[in-house]
């Protein structure tokens, strides 16, 4: 396994208790759209085993051409460890990524494309709906639908609704107005579902668009291929 040693080269406070960290990128790092990483501070290697209280799996929500490693998450005021040590972090500090990979590329199949997702879930799919925007062949259309209750919703300049673009979002900030909501987008026989937040949000959506006659080659989870088997296995 390859550890990347980077610095952070600014941070950037999204909402009042979420920040994205930009860090440098590493001569050799590579992604693409979709992808999740380890990140980890320094010490996490320093005993015979890693401390896996200062490593974190986390989503990158930049796209290589942005030259940049961005990734975004949740502080709040109670806040573990890692958040804590994170926080506590000054410009220029190292932190280290390893084990770099995407489960949840942009499906390009003439077919449209809807993300769900709860709260700084959005980081997931920032860069897949700039992969559209660059790019958007062989994608019929890409929708955007993110539950927060907080209303502090993320990259609110981004996710905007673009007719010419082909492209949709939503924020909603109350569960039973989201759910009626990814049951009418159900209703699209062709559609690909991508889904992103806690298991219990995913088991949710899951129950849902099975139900709808969804099936699983239709379902794209950011977990590994038997994880995702386990959580879909009913429908």
């Amino acid at each position: 396994m390859k550890i990347y040693w980077t610095k952070i080269a600014d941070v950037i406070e999204e909402t009042p208790e979420t920040k994205t960290y930009i860090l440098e990128c590493p001569e050799d790092f590579t992604w693409e759209e979709g992808a999740h990483t380890h990140l980890a501070l320094e010490g996490f290697n320093a005993g015979e085993r890693p401390n896996r209280h200062l490593i974190r799996h986390m989503s990158i929500c930049t796209l290589p051409g942005e030259k940049a490693i961005g990734i975004t998450t949740r502080i709040r005021p109670q806040r573990s460890e890692f958040k804590q040590r994170l926080n506590d972090l000054p410009i220029g500090s190292q932190v280290a990524l390893f084990k770099t990979h995407s489960n949840v590329p942009l499906r390009r199949e003439e077919r449209p494309v809807y993300l769900l997702s709860s709260g700084v879930g959005l980081a997931t799919f920032r860069p897949l709906v700039l992969d559209f925007f660059d790019n958007p062949d062989k994608v019929t259309k890409v929708h955007s639908v993110n539950i927060d209750s907080s209303r502090n919703y993320l990259y609110p300049d981004l996710f905007v609704p673009d007719e010419t673009k082909r492209f949709l979002s939503e924020f909603l900030d109350n569960r039973m107005e989201y759910y009626d909501r990814v049951r009418r987008l159900a209703e699209d026989e062709e559609g690909l579902f991508y889904i992103v937040g806690s298991d219990e949000f995913l088991s949710e959506n899951i129950r849902i668009l099975c139900k709808a006659g969804i099936t699983p080659e239709q379902i794209m989870l950011d977990k590994h291929p038997d994880r995702k088997r386990a959580m879909i296995e009913y429908c």
